[in-house]
């Protein structure tokens, strides 16, 4: 089958980054529960059959944002460099961090940046990792190549990072500059300033802005069984029709698509997308992607995740998504942050399952969604 803190640009060949508190990836073979039946999964796309979700790769949503105090400060400026078209964000240094080896007192801390609203692997930069201090001197520069027009609606968030010998990652703090009343012509604005560093912002807290909305419908068909009273497996028919409303994040200009995968399994195989439409904040897609290999079972385990990009360039940034499936908090007996559908969303699946062999339409509200890597 295929496979979110808010997303932030993404590169269309890699385009599932992760934006939570580990890069690190595991197997999903710890998943002891995964459905058999799910090995065989596949689209209607003439995709070949899914990975299994038992062998697919994941990236960790088990992250550490609050076991360890946030604490201290950094030191950074920013400047836009007009004759690049880049914004520099020099990193200067931070002091008394937190310790994440409480008994030796220091950390291995590196800083990450990210252009919001739109988080993703060719938004995000990051220092080098320096070992075991709480007060880090970096003096690196971080580039981004983006147009100011664009910059302006961006916010600027710098976070602190604990990285382990098993290259797991502890949040130490962060910081966020809003780019839009940002002045730039203010010579003190280009000075290095110390920050104080803050608790992560909680993701309902960015949930705040409008992204449009989705109108789509749901239908399972189970697989004719002859001889049998229940069907061992079916099709989940997932019918886009349009959007509506979209954001528009770079000026007046957007080229949207859609993309879909099922979850908990991210591999490629598993993803679909509609054509890209541009000009226009109302796209229409009338794009039907199909995924078969369901168990009746399954339905309750799965979840539909629906994601909208706006492709500009070399590079997709996230404009709101949708998760269809119960919104239990757990799959296959293990819990997951991505089982996280709304009422409105577990109402839409509630009723496909409820009535086979029938169309259920609705139209959502797209929001912020915590993304995760896809697998190979």
């Amino acid at each position: 089958m295929s496979k979110s803190v808010p997303a932030f640009l993404q590169d269309e060949s890699d385009d599932r980054e992760t934006d939570t508190a580990s890069e690190s990836s595991y197997q999903l073979s710890r998943y002891k529960k995964s459905p058999s039946s799910l090995t065989n999964l596949s689209s209607s796309s003439g995709m070949t059959s899914l990975s299994s979700v038992s062998g697919s790769v994941m990236s960790v949503y088990s992250g550490d944002f609050g076991n360890l105090e946030v604490k201290g400060n950094i030191q950074f400026a920013i400047d836009y460099v007009d004759s690049l078209k880049e914004l520099h964000v020099f990193v200067a240094q931070c002091k008394d961090l937190a310790a994440a080896d409480v008994k030796k007192q220091r950390s291995d801390p590196y800083v990450k940046t990210y252009l919001l609203p739109d988080k993703g692997k060719m938004g995000k930069k990051k220092t080098f990792v320096l070992k075991k201090t709480l007060n880090p001197v970096y003096n690196e520069i971080l580039r981004y190549k983006i147009e100011k027009q664009i910059l302006k609606t961006q916010k600027l968030n710098v976070s602190v990072w604990h990285r382990d010998t098993f290259k797991r990652n502890s949040f130490l703090g962060e910081v966020e500059l809003d780019l839009e009343t940002w002045d730039w012509d203010n010579k003190q604005n280009k000075q290095l300033k110390w920050y104080p560093l803050k608790r992560k912002t909680a993701p309902v807290a960015l949930e705040a802005e409008n992204r449009g909305e989705m109108k789509l419908a749901l239908q399972y068909v189970p697989e004719p069984n002859p001889g049998k009273k229940l069907p061992t497996t079916g099709e989940v028919h997932i019918w886009v029709k349009e959007c509506l409303d979209l954001p528009l994040l770079r000026g007046s200009h957007l080229n949207s698509f859609v993309k879909c995968t099922i979850l908990p399994d991210t591999s490629r195989k598993s993803r679909q997308k509609t054509r890209a439409v541009g000009k226009t904040t109302s796209p229409v897609f009338n794009h039907t992607m199909v995924y078969d290999g369901f168990r009746p079972e399954d339905l309750t385990e799965a979840c539909v995740e629906l994601t909208v990009w706006d492709h500009y360039k070399l590079t997709n940034q996230f404009l709101g998504g949708l998760r269809i499936g119960f919104g239990t908090g757990k799959s296959y007996g293990t819990e997951v942050d991505w089982m996280d559908s709304t009422s409105e969303e577990v109402a839409l699946w509630e009723k496909m399952v409820e009535s086979p062999n029938t169309w259920i339409e609705a139209t959502l509200p797209l929001r912020m969604l915590l993304i995760a890597k896809i697998s190979k």
